[in-house]
Formats: structure tokens, sequence, C-alpha cells
């Protein structure tokens, strides 16, 4: 992975000099960042053509886009269309992920731990503080489940990770949505901080009887254990490729309000609670540039939904990517034939 960084460009001294030479540069999320490196990585094999992603989380890729420093930002967190407007910013979304809530106790195999939604709420919240809390054992009969406290690890950084999973706990938990609401970066009751989705997984694992929350993709980089939730009508789900694809399969997007739709706790039986799009953002009127990133995304759209399978993302439906072909050609971004 290291050499991959390398030869992807991501050094201060590259990224200053992008705008000169025939190479495109992003920055922002860490939610997909596996998925970019690997198609970026493909595409300059296929094509010549360099992408040089920087991930910094998906603040960092907000403000970095909007002061026009990259080609491209990636945010997790959709922006509504009157924010596109006032930053002059184009948007669509790229891949389909899920957030999965790991967690490091000894002796717990995957998926073996059941936690109701409010419950991991509860958790983040310092109110349920201990793993054989009367509320997880309650769920977890035949888990010999630890008198250990609970290490709370959380994105220390603006984060479109944390922007959707804080929507799924306050969409579960009232105290939650009340006392700390939704948002990138939060004032967190309880927890350590780290930084990116890299941050945390190496927290998790560091830290004997710890959870967090990443994305599933770290999560099998990682050979994390990931616990079992609810759908939005309370049934027990697991986190699979699976469950992800029951709750992507409602995403409606569409290019009148540039595909804003956040995807967390969909209706069905089997849809997984915490599953999310993650976005591009182009400067409306860099043209000429704009059409260089979406040629690397049309390829990628063509050429690797196998790549993001392997690293557990949901590719997007050939009829959402139609959608967005469309919606380059309706604002004169679509790359050259």
């Amino acid at each position: 992975m290291l050499k991959r960084l390398t030869f992807l460009g991501l050094s201060a001294a590259l990224a200053a000099n992008t705008l000169m030479a025939d190479r495109i540069s992003g920055a922002g999320a860490t939610f997909p960042a596996p998925v970019y490196y690997d198609w970026a990585y493909a595409y300059h094999k296929a094509t010549g053509n360099e992408v040089n992603y920087q991930s910094i989380g998906s603040g960092g890729g907000i403000k970095q886009v909007s002061m026009r420093i990259v080609d491209f930002g990636a945010s997790d967190k959709p922006l509504k269309p009157k924010k596109l407007d006032r930053k002059r910013l184009y948007q669509f979304p790229a891949v389909i992920g899920s957030i999965v809530v790991v967690y490091n106790l000894p002796g717990i195999k995957d998926m073996q731990l059941k936690l109701e939604n409010k419950d991991v709420a509860d958790i983040y919240l310092g109110k349920i503080k201990y793993w054989d809390d009367k509320a997880i054992a309650e769920d977890n009969p035949g888990l010999k489940l630890p008198h250990k406290k609970i290490v709370v690890v959380h994105r220390s950084d603006g984060s479109g990770t944390t922007f959707n999973f804080s929507y799924y706990l306050a969409h579960v938990n009232d105290d939650w949505a009340n006392n700390v609401g939704i948002g990138k970066a939060l004032d967190w009751p309880v927890g350590i901080g780290g930084k990116g989705n890299e941050g945390v997984s190496n927290l998790v694992k560091q830290t004997p009887y710890s959870i967090g929350y990443v994305e599933y993709a770290y999560k099998l980089k990682n050979n994390f254990k990931a616990a079992t939730l609810q759908t939005k009508s309370g049934k027990w789900v697991t986190p699979t490729l699976e469950n992800f694809k029951a709750a992507a399969k409602y995403a409606s997007w569409g290019p009148k309000n540039h595909f804003y739709q956040v995807l967390a706790l969909q209706p069905g039986d089997n849809s997984y609670p915490i599953v999310a799009g993650t976005f591009i953002l182009l400067p409306r009127e860099k043209t000429e540039r704009n059409k260089k990133v979406t040629a690397f995304f049309d390829w990628a759209f063509k050429n690797g939904d196998a790549a993001a399978k392997k690293l557990g993302y949901i590719p997007l439906p050939a009829s959402t990517k139609e959608k967005i072909r469309k919606y380059w050609k309706m604002h004169g971004i679509a790359p050259d034939q």
C-alpha cells in the first residue's frame, strides 16, 4: 500500500504542481479511499493518465475544492443544492459503502455480538459504560461479556463517515438527536479520537475492549469483528454485502437535486442500517478540467466494478451511472470522446 500511495503522488510537491501537469488531483473522504487508490492505479496502467488522491476527510475535501486547490473534492456527506449553488459546485455519487460498528472484544467472534441501534447511541453517549451492561447482556444471553469498561473510539476530523454515523444515531435515539445531533464534526460526549478511517482503525486494533465505526473496507483490511445491528423496523441484520445491497437498492438519486440523498435506515427486512453513498464535487467554472475528472470516473464506472466489490463496496447501478452521464452532458462536462 505504501508503494501505491507513493505512486499516486500524495506528496505536497506533486499536489502543488498538479494543474501544470496532465494529471488530475482530488482530496477528501477516507471512506472511499481504498477503491479510489485501486481505480487510479488501474486507470494509469490502462491510459497513462494519473490521478493524485489525498485521503484527508470529507471536511478537508469540501474545503479544498471550494477553495479551488484540487480538481475534485470527495465527500461522504452530500451537499444540499443550495449549498452547491453557493459554492458553485457540481455533485454526483461515485460508489456505495457501508459503515460498520467494530469491536476489539477478546473471546467474541465476528458478528456474534448483537447491539440494538439505540444502545449503540447510548454507548457513544457514555450512558452504557461496561460491556456486561444489562442492555447489552439481554440481547446476548449466550455470550460471556466481560465487566470491562468500553473504550469509545470516534473520528477527530471533519468526516462524512461521522455525518452518516451520527445521522443513524440521531434517528434511533432521541437523546442523541437532542443533545449531540448530526454533523461532520461533533462535540463527542465520551471517547478518544482518530484521524480518518485509518486512525480509528489503528486505535481499535491497539486498544482491547474498544468500539469504533469504520467503512466496511477497513473492516476487511484489518480483519475486524463487527456487530450485528438492527434494520429500521428492528430486525437483527448482519454486516454483509448482501444486506448492504438490500439497503442500497432504495437509492433514488437524480440529477435535478444534484443526486442529494442520505441512504441510512432504508426500509426492508434485510436492509443494513448504515449504508452511505460517497460523492464527487467539481468546480462549475472549470469545464476542461472537469472533463478530465469525468473521464476518470467514466472509466471507473465501466471497468472498476470488480475492484469495488472485492474491496467491500457496492458499485452504482447501471441506471444511476446513466443518470450521471446525462448530468455531465447537461452541464457540458462529459468526457471528450
